[in-house]
Parts: C-alpha cells; sequence; structure tokens
C-alpha cells in the first residue's frame, strides 16, 4: 500500500495547479444553467410517461456492485439531464477530489487534516506513523474483546463480564448501534451489548433494568473524553455500580474506553491499557470502522466485524475506480443534489424495509445532514444555493400506517430512499419486500379522478356518494425515489450500504464547495448549554430567562 501524502500538505480545492482560480458555488459552472433549462422540461413531468418514452429506461438506469443493485428508474430524470449533472461532476473537478480524498490530501480544509477512514478498511493509503499505532491499537483491542467473549475478562468479583454497555453520543453511538442491531444473531451465547446515548437518566436507566453489575462492561467512548452527556453518563454508571457493589469496590475491569485522552481516561479511573485510541484524520461519523467498533467486535465478532470492512472496500474499490458515469455514491450523489436544487425536493426520506435496519434513518440524518448541512463555501462566501436535504424516515411497512399519508395526498414533494432485501421462503418477508415494491410504484405512479372513480364504483356505491368521494382518494403521485436491493443482509452488504453512503455525502460535499468533515455548527448550542450550567444569566435571552424561571417554580425552588 502506498503511503499517503503528509496531511499537512496544502488544502486540496480541487482546483489543478495553474488553472485560474474559479468560484467554489456550483452554480458559476456551465452545466448548471444547462440543467436549470432541463429542470424547467422536466420538473412537472410526470415519471411514469418517461418509461414510455425510454421503454429500456430500468436496465439503463440501474447500477449494480457486488451484487447490491440501484434502481434509479423512478427518478423525475432523463438522460440528457443525467448528462448534464455529470458535466457538473466534471467541471467541479469530482475525479480529483476523488483521488484528493484517496491520496490524504487535506480535504477537511478547515481543520487542516485529512479524511482517511477508507484507510480503516485498507482501500486507501495513510501516513506509515499513524497506520502503525492503528494496528497495534486494534491488536489490543482484538485480544481484549476475544476475552471477554470467552468469558476470560470478569468483573471485580471474578465473574464473567457478559453484559457491555456502550456510552456514547453521535458517531460514537449511531453507527454501531445500527451495525449491532442489524447484524446480531436471535440467540447468541455472546454478551449482550446495549447502547445509552441521551443524557436524560431515562436512557441508561433502561439499559441497566435486568442487569447484573458484578458482569457488567461499561465502553466509554468519546475521543476527547469532555463529551458531556458521554461523560454525565459515564459518572452516573460509576454511581450505580459502587451502590451495587460496594463504595470500596475496584471498578478498573468495568470500564474501558475509547478515547485519545489517555490521561483524562486514567484520572476517570481507566486502566491506560484498556483505552483504545483512533486517528485524529476519523471524523466521529465515519468513526464506525476504527476502535468506535470495539462493541461490534465483543457483541458480533472478528468475523462479522471484517466482513463489514470487506463490504466497505468493494464500495471504496467501485468509486475509486469506476468511471463517473458507472460510479453508484457519484449517480446517487448527483440525482440528490438534481432533486434539491433543481426540482426543490427538499426532503430525503429513508425507508428501510427491514426491522434490523431500524436504526438506519438515525444514521444517515447524521451523516448527511451533520456532513453537508452548512452555507459557507471553501473561499469563505455563502452558498447561493441549498446543501443537504432535510431526512426523516423509518422502517416499512410502520412508516405506511402513519405519515406515508402525506406523501400520497400532501402538498409537498418529497424524495425517497427505499431499500430492500431479496426475501427468503419466510412469507411474511415476501409481504415486506412486495409493500416495498408496491409503495415505490404507487408513489410514482399515484392516482387520478378517473381511477378514483373506478375504485369506487367497483364497491358498488351509488353515483351521487362516488362524486362525492372520488375527489379524496385522487393522488397525485410522480413522489421520486430510488431502490436499493440487498440480496440478502449480511456484514458484506451492509458494509457496501454505508460505504455507498459516505462516498455519496463527499460527492455533493465537494460538488457544493463545502467541507463535509467539520461540524462548527453544533458547538454553539454546546455553548449556551455551558452557559446555563455556568447560570450566567447575562447572555441569555428572554425566553431562556422566563423557560428558567418557570421551571425553577415548578421545581418548587
Amino acid at each position: 500500500m502506498r503511503e499517503a501524502k503528509d496531511s499537512r500538505s496544502s488544502d486540496y480545492t480541487g482546483v489543478s495547479e495553474g488553472s485560474a482560480p474559479e468560484s467554489a458555488s456550483p452554480a458559476h459552472r456551465p452545466a448548471w444553467h444547462d440543467l436549470e433549462h432541463h429542470a424547467l422540461r422536466l420538473k412537472h413531468a410526470r415519471i411514469v410517461d418517461r418509461f414510455i418514452d425510454q421503454p429500456g429506461r430500468f436496465e439503463a438506469l440501474s447500477l449494480e456492485v457486488n451484487g447490491l443493485l440501484a434502481d434509479f428508474s423512478r427518478q423525475a430524470i432523463d438522460t440528457f439531464a443525467l448528462d448534464a449533472l455529470e458535466q457538473l461532476a466534471s467541471q467541479s473537478h469530482l475525479n480529483e477530489g476523488i483521488r484528493a480524498l484517496r491520496d490524504g490530501a487535506r480535504v477537511n480544509f478547515t481543520e487542516g487534516r485529512a479524511a482517511l477512514h477508507m484507510a480503516l478498511r485498507g482501500s486507501c493509503p495513510a501516513p506509515a506513523a499513524d497506520m502503525a499505532s492503528v494496528k497495534q491499537t486494534e491488536q489490543r483491542m482484538r485480544r481484549f474483546a476475544e476475552r471477554v467473549r470467552s468469558g476470560a475478562h470478569c468483573g471485580c468479583t471474578g465473574r464473567p463480564v457478559r453484559h457491555i454497555v456502550n456510552l456514547g453520543i453521535g458517531g460514537s453511538d449511531l453507527g454501531p448501534r445500527l451495525v449491532h442491531a442489524a447484524l446480531k444473531p436471535t440467540h447468541s451465547d455472546a454478551p449482550q451489548v446495549r447502547f445509552v446515548a441521551n443524557i436524560d437518566p431515562h436512557d441508561l436507566n433502561t439499559a441497566l433494568d435486568g442487569v447484573a453489575p458484578e458482569k457488567t462492561l461499561f465502553i466509554v467512548s468519546s475521543k476527547s473524553f469532555s463529551t458531556s452527556e458521554t461523560l454525565a453518563n459515564a459518572e452516573a454508571a460509576k454511581r450505580w455500580l459502587q451502590a451495587e457493589l460496594g463504595a470500596d469496590a475496584d471498578l478498573t475491569p468495568h470500564f474501558v474506553a475509547v478515547s485519545n485522552a489517555v490521561e483524562a481516561a486514567r484520572t476517570f479511573g481507566i486502566d491506560p491499557e484498556h483505552v483504545f485510541a483512533l486517528p485524529e484524520w476519523v471524523g466521529g461519523r465515519f468513526s464506525l470502522w476504527s476502535a468506535i467498533g470495539l462493541p461490534l467486535l465483543i457483541g458480533l465478532g472478528e468475523a462479522q466485524f471484517d466482513a463489514l470492512r470487506e463490504g466497505g472496500r468493494a464500495m471504496d474499490t467501485h468509486f475509486l475506480t469506476a468511471p463517473l458515469h458507472a460510479n453508484l455514491p457519484v449517480r446517487m450523489a448527483l440525482l440528490g443534489l438534481w432533486n434539491i436544487d433543481f426540482l426543490d425536493i427538499e426532503t430525503l426520506v429513508a425507508l428501510p424495509y427491514a426491522h434490523a435496519l431500524r436504526f438506519f434513518p438515525a444514521w444517515l440524518q447524521q451523516l448527511e445532514m451533520e456532513s453537508n448541512g452548512k452555507h459557507c463555501l471553501r473561499d469563505g462566501t455563502a452558498s447561493a444555493v441549498h446543501t443537504a436535504p432535510l431526512i426523516l424516515g423509518s422502517t416499512g411497512s410502520i412508516g405506511q400506517h402513519s405519515f406515508h399519508q402525506l406523501f400520497y395526498q400532501g402538498t409537498r414533494r418529497v424524495a425517497l430512499d427505499f431499500v430492500a432485501v431479496a426475501p427468503d421462503a419466510d412469507p411474511r418477508r415476501r409481504s415486506l419486500f412486495e409493500n416495498a415494491l408496491a409503495q415505490a410504484a404507487a408513489l410514482a405512479q399515484g392516482r387520478d379522478l378517473a381511477s378514483a372513480r373506478k375504485a369506487l364504483e367497483a364497491r358498488g356505491l351509488p353515483k351521487e356518494e362516488i362524486e362525492r368521494l372520488a375527489p379524496h382518494l385522487v393522488c397525485p403521485g410522480n413522489q421520486p425515489s430510488t431502490t436499493l436491493l440487498l440480496p440478502r443482509l449480511d456484514a458484506f452488504q451492509l458494509g457496501q450500504l454505508l460505504a455507498l453512503y459516505e462516498h455519496k455525502t463527499f460527492v455533493q460535499g465537494w460538488i457544493w464547495g463545502i467541507n463535509s468533515f467539520d461540524q462548527y455548527g453544533v458547538e454553539l448550542g454546546k455553548e449556551m448549554a455551558r452557559s446555563l450550567a455556568a447560570q450566567d444569566d447575562t447572555i441569555h435571552d428572554p425566553a431562556t430567562v422566563g423557560l428558567l424561571a418557570a421551571a425553577k417554580r415548578m421545581a418548587g425552588d
């Protein structure tokens, strides 16, 4: 493997050396203006009519990578607009951006470092010293995980640890939580893994319900060991153990940390040998593949964790080598940008039709909205176009009985990503799969007034009742969607799926001209919370002051 460029090298702007400076905004590129004209043609065109105009549309607009099939045929696009989108990618120097990501240039230009999460999957080079440290940490982590799984690691009373509680938030929680839920076998002798993220005591209390303290291990996942919610839960966990095991109990075997702050973890009471670091060039929402995956190694085992990485690496290989017109993450990113910036569709609905993927929408919300929910371009100017979509979602078919009504007959147009798994012999899974296909088709096709009348006639209703009710059955349809079909839900395919969305997010951020790897905005709320904790009333707005007073009154103070 080649060694990456020094991450202290100059920031990468996506413009070749010697070329003239250009605006960071994609709206100034020729293809953008072509796309605006295409949008005028297609904004109100019917998706179903595209299948009539293009009989081989499914084959033309589907891409398959290692068994994962992506069907884009229900997107509101034609080949002319798709060509213009690919031109926009070329004019945005996307190929150079992909090489910069691969080679370790400082694509995280505000924080002055690379984004080398692919290196953790073995897909790109990284500085040799960094990778030596990463591999050493991983070897320690694997040995520790195996000791826990085998029952060799015991708590302070000498009983083997069988309950794992991961204390983290954001990227230290959402990725491991998603993967564990997706791959956990129904019956297993492995230690039980639970996840706690919320500072609300109910979250930790629920996780500890029925758990034996003498057999419990807490993983404190915080890169800086200063995340307020995580540390508050860690302190509460320590108090719980002391209350159950005795104030003088040695709690050292009950805590490990995934953190770079070894001294802070030691001060808390964690053995430095049980502190597992992760490289600085891995951001939280891309950290699943690092030491943050410790609960997966314990709960699922090495084979599953390695297969997850293998799937991610397979998607990396495709992303790094496929031409833009046949590149699955690029295609997905471009169509998402088309919906947001040209069709004024600002909401993306993530609909996994697999209960095992129930945490996928929450993981995707952080990945896309924290990565690309920004307005400041790389040249310091404000974006003139919309960036990240608003993301919501739930598992199918549960959502069909709650919020899908808005998609059918509401006043907003949305884009949808269906994630389905090829069914096995279980008739319930066949029904679930059929529901996914039916929802995508129905939302695209809709139902006009004539069809509504026929449906009511079939019920045998009188004519007056038919005319009264028919308008209420009309569904405008024309909701664009992508269907991702997995041949099975295993670690490899899940790794592919997650890496696909990681790369999609990077591509969109690159074209929009923003940094997908920082998150300065979230600091503002944290600063406000710290001022409240410090009881600094001088900087609070009148509404905050009023609410503080009301809460104090309710508490009887």
